[in-house]
């Protein structure tokens, strides 16, 4: 498996049993401690701790792998570009990590680039993965064998080493992830969710809310639509549903220049302002339509039987209890009613 201009030529380090030696004078030297938490963003299926594929670095090396590894088994793949067997192993180990929806994962570390891991770890030979679990290594095997023996292989690291994930902090990930509005990772993770349990209501409704900020949605009301009674009511979906409802009662509230006008001519017309917040909310424009609700509770709150807050009651319930404006509409709605 040895490439003629492999520069690790030889015999595999003997360190397969105990921890990494990281006192070396590089950045991956620091102590490795358990991830608190990591956020799983990046590529890929992977419901815990990151992407399920990804390269890393000298200096990252502790947290992809070191620290990741307290989450599940990571098989570090040691390569080069001008290796003919890694090129061969590559999409086999890719394949089967990706399969396993992220009861393990996967990180290549280029030995050109960062030669200093490889080097105190005694790699003399490439293709090298190693697994890691509980921040060591803990197995390994060399060359291009295979699909079937890296098959095995990553079996075995589950069935020894793997733990099932946590459903319940992977969705509080992808929930995180769309109050960041990094919409492509949050689809990543709810992705991964629905992969392991694909009745999962509160992974369709997140991604059910990616695909609206992706302008897609029909496709979202589609995903939720054959819930069960049980199922849409749990606040992600209800949430989702009330949205719905609002945006079908926009296309009957007639022109919005024309509100607009109307407003322009008399600024205490309610029901044309009471319109307008339900356009404005239609269109994203949340602050502007709890504004408007709120202007006429400050003006009359008996309008319309109190129909201003009971809207905004029901736009917070749309937007959800963790959105921006609905924590600053809440202040604005409570200095009202306790002035």
């Amino acid at each position: 498996m040895q490439d003629s201009d492999n520069p690790y030529g030889g015999a595999f380090g003997n360190q397969m049993g105990g921890t990494v030696n990281y006192s070396g004078g590089q950045p991956a030297a620091a102590a490795p401690q358990p991830a608190a938490g990591a956020a799983a963003t990046g590529l890929g299926n992977a419901p815990i701790g990151g992407a399920l594929i990804k390269d890393t670095t000298t200096a990252d090396f502790s947290n992809d792998v070191i620290a990741e590894s307290q989450n599940q088994p990571v098989l570090v793949d040691f390569w080069a570009p001008w290796c003919g067997p890694c090129k061969q192993l590559g999409p086999s180990i890719e394949k089967v990590v990706t399969e396993e929806k992220g009861r393990v994962k996967l990180v290549k570390l280029n030995i050109d680039d960062h030669p200093a891991i490889p080097g105190q770890m005694g790699i003399q030979s490439i293709p090298a993965v190693i697994a890691f679990s509980g921040g060591k290594p803990v197995d390994a095997f060399m060359g291009a064998v295979p699909e079937s023996q890296i098959r095995e292989f990553i079996q075995k690291q589950i069935n020894e080493n793997g733990a099932a994930p946590d459903i319940d902090s992977i969705l509080a990930e992808g929930r995180a992830a769309l109050d960041a509005e990094d919409i492509n990772g949050a689809a990543q993770i709810f992705s991964s969710v629905l992969q392991a349990e694909p009745d999962n209501a509160k992974a369709m409704a997140g991604m059910a809310e990616c695909m609206i900020a992706a302008g897609q949605s029909e496709r979202a009301r589609e995903l939720i639509a054959d819930l069960s009674d049980e199922q849409k009511a749990l606040p992600e979906v209800a949430s989702l549903l009330t949205r719905f409802a609002l945006e079908d009662e926009v296309a009957s509230l007639g022109d919005p220049q024309a509100l607009a006008a109307r407003l322009e001519a008399n600024a205490d017309d309610y029901e044309a302002r009471f319109d307008m917040a339900k356009i404005l909310n239609a269109k994203g424009e949340r602050t502007e339509a709890a504004d408007a609700l709120l202007y006429i509770m400050k003006a009359d709150r008996e309008w319309n039987d109190d129909g201003a807050r009971k809207q905004l009651l029901t736009f917070f319930e749309a937007w959800g209890p963790t959105d921006a404006a609905t924590l600053s509409s809440r202040r604005k709605l409570s200095a009202i009613m306790f002035s």
